[in-house]
């Protein structure tokens, strides 16, 4: 995995621990993209450890929840992590849960059960505490982790609720219809728009289409680009190196 952490930009880990857990987890979203380039063009990616983390690592792309976590997973096992795989529902605008493997995200066990996530577009820059419903303050906002139906927890951001998280283990089988239906139906978010999204130190940048939103200290800019500075962004924002746009390549595919 030393080319991962080279994607990183991190060094050899000395202790796999809670501080290289938390850096590993703020470069991780602030390197690697929440983006759906190869679903919008009609490349599906199959739910293999070798095949993420060569498209994350070797062909320096991004990916969704299923493939970004899966390959952190990895990475972290790689260094002596111990690591569950739950899914986990996010909440629709009227307070109910989507279905339960409509996202993945991690626990890590140290002193504490830790949740870890880098695939949601826009969560906690550092893992969170799972067994505390106590706030828990972070450079994105406030996070709580409160109990919920059936020994699942709900995790709150700034008074809201984000996603509830089942107890009990999962196993990659258990996503890949879910991963199939974000890929293949056409009134799934994943298959709507053309997304694209980072973190940053201040904020966000995300690409929405052809509409580049910037989001630094709580204020968010919005430009509407052409087609040659949507791929320099891509280029330059985001590391990804595109020939032509994704709505181009789906208009000559």
């Amino acid at each position: 995995m030393r080319a991962y952490l080279d994607r990183l930009g991190i060094a050899s880990p000395e202790r796999a621990d809670l501080d290289t857990l938390r850096l590993l987890h703020q470069r991780h979203l602030f390197t690697v993209p929440f983006e759906n380039i190869y679903t919008r063009i009609g490349t599906p990616v199959e739910l293999d450890e070798d095949v993420y983390v060569d498209k994350i690592v070797n062909k320096r792309r991004g990916g969704g929840c299923y493939e970004l976590n899966g390959a952190f997973r990895a990475l972290l096992e790689s260094l002596g992590y111990r690591t569950t795989m739950l899914g986990a529902a996010p909440f629709k605008p009227d307070g109910v849960p989507m279905f339960a493997l409509d996202h993945l995200v991690l626990r890590v066990d140290l002193d504490h059960p830790y949740l870890v996530d880098v695939g949601f577009g826009q969560g906690y820059v550092f893992p969170i505490q799972m067994d505390t419903d106590e706030g828990q303050q972070d450079p994105a906002g406030t996070f709580r982790v409160t109990k919920a139906e059936y020994g699942d927890v709900d995790v709150w951001f700034d008074g809201k609720p984000k996603y509830r998280v089942e107890e009990h283990p999962r196993r990659w089988v258990d996503f890949m219809p879910s991963w199939e239906w974000h890929q293949d139906a056409p009134e799934s978010f994943w298959n709507t728009m053309d997304l694209c999204s980072l973190a940053t130190p201040k904020g966000r940048v995300t690409l929405h289409g052809n509409r580049f939103l910037e989001t630094e200290d709580g204020e968010t800019t919005e430009r509407i680009l052409h087609d040659d500075e949507l791929l320099e962004v891509y280029r330059t924002v985001f590391g990804i190196d595109l020939e032509q746009t994704p709505a181009n390549q789906r208009r000559t595919s």
